[in-house]
């Protein structure tokens, strides 16, 4: 496959190119969230402990900019923002929950290995 340019950024194969779209610290834990139903900010902060709120705000805006995720901003008092899944964030829930179950195979094997006793 040629190289890809996107973004100013030279990708030399599409496994590349993915993660840099979805990879990353909380990109996928986002996106895994919001494949049963709609989330607010507030509920995503608290379920992503770890997150800063600069971190968290960074990764929903290149979701959104990417076109994984939309948001809908309702004029209420307090303001109220949803986040919702679009089909090309459905369509790396596949890819994500492949990922997902090779990450518990994975960790499985290291932790029998982590306990395998010492030659």
């Amino acid at each position: 496959m040629p190289d890809f340019i996107n973004d100013n950024h030279l990708f030399h194969n599409p496994v590349e190119f993915a993660l840099s779209k979805i990879g990353g610290t909380y990109k996928m834990p986002i996106l895994w969230r919001l494949k049963e139903r709609t989330w607010r900010y507030n509920e995503l902060r608290k379920s992503l402990p770890h997150a800063s709120d600069r971190m968290l705000s960074k990764s929903l805006n290149e979701l959104l900019t990417d076109g994984f995720i939309s948001k809908a901003v309702f004029a209420e008092v307090p303001p109220r923002t949803e986040y919702r899944l679009t089909i090309r964030g459905r369509e790396s829930i596949i890819v994500i929950d492949t990922l997902r179950s090779y990450g518990l195979k994975l960790m499985s094997e290291f932790d029998s290995e982590s306990n395998a006793p010492l030659r």
